[in-house]
């Protein structure tokens, strides 16, 4: 299948992208993070791709970095996910952000990406856990991912991106006992 385009892209509808290479023009999704370095048509881009078929789709997924898309791939293999939850996940992270969280049990990473429940998140972070690396022991326990869901929607009701949110989340290192001295040091650590 198509491995790799590098053209000039011809025109941007957002999610995709579509690349001209010698007068043929490919469809490609992509995720935000690539989107957001574009700075118009007519620029070159090179995409490493992922073909997927279905019986009633013909479909490809670009990244910039052959390593976001070995991610996107270890994504898709979990059972349960498909293609567009998997470049949802990207839109809420970079991959990093990815990997850190499956190796770290962040189940609120994953339940804030839009169509992706708790169990699904957990099903990632088991499924892929051993391939990624783990630091320390699964926490699937519906307490932490219920406090840390109450969290992450503090921080964002204050106008942090998830992204930021997930950051000062993890820059808590398990301080503070309750809900409201968590939101004081995470907000404190986002003020830095």
């Amino acid at each position: 299948m198509i491995g790799t385009l590098k053209g000039v892209i011809e025109y941007r509808e957002d999610p995709f992208l579509i690349i001209d290479i010698n007068g043929v023009g490919y469809k490609v999704v992509v995720p935000t993070s690539v989107l957001s370095k574009i700075q118009g048509t007519g620029e070159k881009i090179k995409l490493y791709t992922h073909t997927h078929v279905r019986e009633d789709l013909l479909e490809l997924y670009g990244f910039t970095d052959p390593s976001d898309l070995k991610v996107f791939l270890l994504l898709i293999s979990v059972s349960g996910i498909g293609c567009r939850t998997a470049l949802g996940i990207f839109s809420v992270g970079s991959r990093q952000d990815i990997v850190q969280a499956i190796s770290n049990g962040d189940v609120s990473f994953f339940t804030s990406v839009p169509r992706l429940g708790k169990k699904n998140g957990q099903k990632i972070i088991i499924e892929l856990k051993s391939k990624l690396g783990a630091n320390g022991d699964l926490d699937l326990s519906d307490d932490g991912g219920a406090g840390q869901e109450e969290l992450l929607n503090a921080l964002k009701a204050f106008g942090y991106s998830v992204h930021e949110a997930h950051d000062a989340i993890r820059g808590l290192d398990g301080k503070g006992e309750t809900l409201e001295e968590k939101v004081r040091l995470a907000l404190k650590h986002l003020g830095r």
